[in-house]
C-alpha cells in the first residue's frame, strides 16, 4: 500500500464523511469530484457535502435515457440546496453513429453491445468529468454487490490513476433510507415503486421481492458482477 494512501487511512479512520471530505479537500485542493445519479446514496451525499458547505464539485452524466423522475429529483435538489451541479453528456456523434449502425435497443442483443452503449454514454462522459480531478467521492456501498462488498471505503483506482472515497460504504440500505428521511431529502419516488437501483430506463427495473439487489439493472444478463465499468479498475 502506498505510503500516504496508508496515513490517509489512519487519519480518516473513524471520522464521519464530512470530516473526511474535509480532509481530503485540504490534502487535494481543488481536485475533488463527486459524481451524482441522484439515487438514494448520491442524495445523502449531496446533502452532507451542501449542508456543511464543502467546496466540492458535484458533477453529473445525462446518458440522455433517465426516466423522468430523476430529471424531477434533479430539479428538486438545485431547489433544496442552491447548488451547482455540472452536466456531462455523451459525444453526440457517437451516439449517431449508435443507433444509425445498431439501432436504438442494441444493449439487448449482447453483453459486448450492452458494454458498448455504457462506455459511450457514461464511461467517456465520465473521462472528461474526472479529467483534472485527483479524488472521486461516489455512492457505493458495501451491500449493493459481491463485486462492491471487495472494495474499500477509501481505495486508489490505479487505472485511473486517483483516490476514490465512498462516504456510505459500510451503511445499510435501511441507514440511507433513514437519513433521507430524517432530513427531508428529496430523492426519485421511483425508490418507492421497487427500485433500489436507478439508471438508463430501458435498462433498469423494479426487483421483486427477495431479488438481489442489483437485479435490476441489466437484468437479461446473468451473473452478480454487472456494472456499467465506471468503477472497473
Amino acid at each position: 500500500m502506498d505510503l500516504n494512501l496508508k496515513k490517509l487511512k489512519l487519519d480518516t479512520e473513524g471520522k464521519d464523511p464530512a470530516d473526511v471530505i474535509k480532509l481530503l479537500r485540504l490534502s487535494h485542493p481543488g481536485q475533488v469530484v463527486f459524481t451524482t445519479s441522484f439515487g438514494l446514496e448520491d442524495q445523502a451525499i449531496t446533502h452532507i457535502i451542501c449542508t456543511n458547505n464543502l467546496p466540492v464539485e458535484i458533477v453529473t452524466l445525462d446518458t440522455g435515457r433517465m426516466y423522468p423522475e430523476t430529471y424531477k429529483t434533479f430539479s428538486a435538489t438545485l431547489d433544496r440546496y442552491g447548488c451547482t451541479i455540472k452536466v456531462f453528456h455523451p459525444d453526440g456523434k457517437e451516439v449517431e453513429k449508435l443507433l444509425t449502425t445498431k439501432g436504438p435497443f442494441s444493449f439487448y442483443e449482447s453483453v459486448e453491445n450492452r458494454k458498448e452503449c455504457c462506455r459511450i454514454r457514461k464511461t467517456e462522459p465520465l473521462t472528461r468529468a474526472l479529467q483534472d480531478m485527483s479524488v472521486w467521492i461516489s455512492g457505493i456501498r458495501a451491500s449493493q454487490s459481491d463485486n462492491r462488498s471487495g472494495m474499500e471505503s477509501l481505495e486508489y483506482d490505479e487505472s485511473r490513476q486517483m483516490l476514490k472515497y465512498y462516504p456510505l460504504f459500510d451503511w445499510s440500505f435501511e441507514e440511507v433510507r433513514n437519513y433521507i428521511d430524517k432530513n427531508n431529502i428529496p430523492y426519485n419516488i421511483l425508490h418507492d415503486k421497487g427500485f433500489p437501483s436507478i439508471g438508463c430506463e430501458p435498462c433498469t427495473r423494479a426487483v421483486k421481492p427477495g431479488e438481489d439487489f442489483r437485479a435490476g439493472r441489466w437484468w437479461w444478463e446473468s451473473g452478480s458482477a454487472k456494472e456499467c465499468g465506471l468503477h472497473s479498475k
